[in-house]
């Protein structure tokens, strides 16, 4: 099935894991390719134009011992609060050439490739394993880190 921009929904956390390895991909929340054609990410704080669209890694690290679907829960619910404060955005799976790094330390993307939808079923069932598996929330304060 496929959405407004002819691209792929991806439904399930399953079929979003089954995506991983053919290149880096990485989550976008944003109004969608049309939208972000007209231009790159632009820091909030500074007024800065970023040199790219600032996206979240979705390939685990080497360092992840976890379920793949578990990094994948946890990357999504990271910024997915930029998409409940504005409705348009959607999360969208993406890839492209880092060019730099945000602000927030995130990836900054250019050549960007939409490769599908996440969608809202999928984003749901993202929350609720987070929840269910990580502190969610819980900072280093206290920890020997």
């Amino acid at each position: 099935m496929t959405n407004d921009e002819g691209l792929p929904a991806i439904r399930r956390l399953e079929d979003l894991e089954g995506r991983l390895g053919e290149a880096r991909s990485y989550v976008r929340y944003s109004e969608g390719p049309a939208h972000d054609a007209d231009g790159g990410s632009v820091d909030t704080e500074s007024g800065l134009e970023l040199p790219g669209l600032s996206v979240n890694p979705l390939d685990p690290e080497d360092w992840w011992t976890r379920p793949v679907a578990d990094w994948l829960a946890r990357q999504l619910c990271q910024y997915k609060h930029l998409r409940d404060s504005n409705r348009e955005r959607r999360a969208w799976l993406v890839r492209g050439q880092v060019v730099g790094r945000g602000p927030d330390c995130e990836p900054l993307l250019a050549d960007v490739e939409y490769v599908g939808l996440l969608d809202e079923a999928l984003l749901d069932e993202a929350e609720r394993r987070y929840r269910e598996r990580f502190d969610a929330g819980e900072g280093p304060e206290g920890s020997e880190g």
